[in-house]
Formats: C-alpha cells, structure tokens, sequence
C-alpha cells in the first residue's frame, strides 16, 4: 500500500469526509480533515482547496489524496453530517475563507 493510499483509507476510517448540510435550502460543503487543517472541496467538480490539488493540477495530476478521500468516504457511506440552519451559512463560509 502507498502512502496515498494510507492517507486515504485513514482520513475514510476516521470518519474526517464532513459534509456540512444547511437547511432547509440542502445547500452542501465539503471538508476534508487533513494534516492538521480541514480543506473544503467539491467533489462533483473535481476541486480541493490544499496546496497538493493545485501543484498536483500543474504537474498533470488529476486528484489529491483529500479528493480520494471524499470519493471512497461517499462510496463506503462513511461521511459524517453535521447540519446547520441556513442563518449559518455565512458566518460558515466567512471563516473558511479566513482559513485559506
């Protein structure tokens, strides 16, 4: 087994896939629990917000370990689901955003 796929099978039996779920609108985010920082992404379009997706793009890689991650997580239903009210949203994504 690689590391990749260590890191993987780890982030997935840990349960570190989040979807944030705001309702009533299912407006959804996405973070994966990393090395010691939670990345958001969008897995339907293939993004990751960590410094690997985005070297890994201009070399040519398709995919992160933290994109795998959501994938497998997804695939085996092993995603936590932490809910919110939509009167939330904001101060959600405001301190994303402060993170990046």
């Amino acid at each position: 087994m690689n590391k990749d796929s260590e890191r993987i099978e780890s982030v997935v039996s840990e349960k570190r896939v989040k979807l944030h779920l705001f309702e009533p609108s299912q407006r959804k985010i996405w973070t994966v629990v990393g090395k010691g920082k939670e990345h958001w992404l969008d897995p339907d379009a293939q993004y990751c917000s960590c410094p690997g997706y985005y070297f890994g793009r201009l070399n040519g890689k398709a995919s992160c370990y933290h994109l795998e991650s959501a994938y497998l997580a997804k695939k085996e239903n092993k995603i936590e689901t932490i809910r919110f009210s939509d009167e939330e949203y904001g101060d959600f994504l405001s301190g994303l955003i402060s993170d990046l």
